[in-house]
């Protein structure tokens, strides 16, 4: 399939004016030789991303899987929480290669400062100095120990969820296969974000974004390519790595997926979707028209962009039949203009 021959589908015209601007800072694709560079920009520390929330902030470090590092985890909530409530374990994105527990952690800090919730963000190791299966390990390692710690963190143990984005997203899907086939721990529900689950790069739309948006069609093989090494694309791949290669999707916990119509992950988040439904599973589906991968992130002020907040939220209140927010959300860090 050339570039010739596909024409991709257009940006929503809001995003695209934050498109525009994106493209003079960053391009759209991300090769191996910009990792180091990724990785060295300044990155907001956690009073900035928590701005003006009532929301307090600590890290702490637990054992990680055996014979491999201690892991680092960051743990939100509310100054004014009430026991026994939602949970929620975040892993990050940044396509395997880049990010750290932080990224992507502002969706997190709204659930937590409207829902009440206790959010738990792990370190885990990157590629390609720690390839796959060290960041799912490590993602598990730490999902165990926050199930184990409920009662200390201050969240119902039946309320316990998971959820990520992109990188993160493709990773609580492969935590939401790990726990169902391991026996443990019990997830109330599992939030996939634009989610990274296919290793093959081979759907319409991952050749549709290609040189254009965020996170194209060369920048997700840079991420497999590091994440999986030799073995992608081969047999070799486990259904933890890459849940798109996953056959049985049953007796998973309630998923909600959402993505934009324009990008890499649209039609691999929606098949995902439709397995689990066939599976006799329960999801609900979201392709938000025009949106760019992250649209939410980089312009969390556009009209799309606030749709999809509250759809998430709407959803999680029904699926863990919360009642109405009991407090009103206070706003985060400026949106970059």
């Amino acid at each position: 399939m050339s570039r010739s021959t596909i024409t991709a589908p257009p940006f929503d015209p809001e995003l695209q004016v934050v498109l525009t601007e994106l493209g003079e800072l960053m391009p759209a694709t991300l090769t191996p030789e910009m990792i180091p560079l990724l990785r060295a920009a300044p990155q907001p520390t956690p009073e900035e991303l928590i701005g003006e929330r009532p929301i307090v902030h600590s890290e702490q470090t637990i054992p990680g899987p055996e014979g491999a590092p201690d892991l680092i985890i960051s743990i939100f909530a509310r100054n004014d929480h009430q026991a026994g409530g939602l949970g929620i374990y975040h892993t990050h994105g940044g396509g395997m290669i880049i990010g750290t527990r932080f990224s992507g952690i502002a969706t997190i800090l709204e659930w937590v400062d409207v829902l009440d919730a206790v959010a738990v963000s792990v370190e885990y190791r990157l590629a390609p100095e720690h390839p796959d299966p060290a960041p799912i390990e490590d993602s598990y390692a730490g999902l165990l120990w926050t199930a184990a710690h409920a009662e200390e963190l201050g969240f119902d143990p039946a309320k316990l969820i998971i959820g990520g984005g992109s990188a993160g997203g493709g990773l609580a899907a492969g935590l939401a296969l790990m726990a169902r086939d391991k026996g443990g721990p019990a997830l109330a529900a599992q939030v996939l974000i634009y989610p990274m689950l296919d290793d093959r790069n081979e759907t319409v739309s991952s050749h549709q974004i290609d040189g254009s948006g965020v996170w194209d069609r060369g920048s997700n093989d840079t991420g497999w390519n590091a994440y999986l090494g030799d073995r992608r694309k081969t047999g070799d791949v486990t259904i933890y790595a890459a849940p798109a290669r996953a056959t049985d999707l049953s007796n998973l916990p309630p998923a909600f997926i959402d993505v934009g119509s324009a990008e890499v992950f649209r039609d691999e988040d929606v098949a995902y979707a439709s397995k689990i439904w066939a599976d006799g599973g329960i999801a609900e589906l979201h392709v938000w028209p025009g949106g760019f991968h992250a649209f939410d992130q980089l312009a969390p002020q556009a009209a799309l962009s606030v749709a999809m907040s509250e759809a998430r939220i709407a959803w999680l209140r029904r699926t863990l039949g919360m009642k109405t927010a009991l407090h009103t959300p206070q706003p985060g860090p400026s949106a970059p203009k």
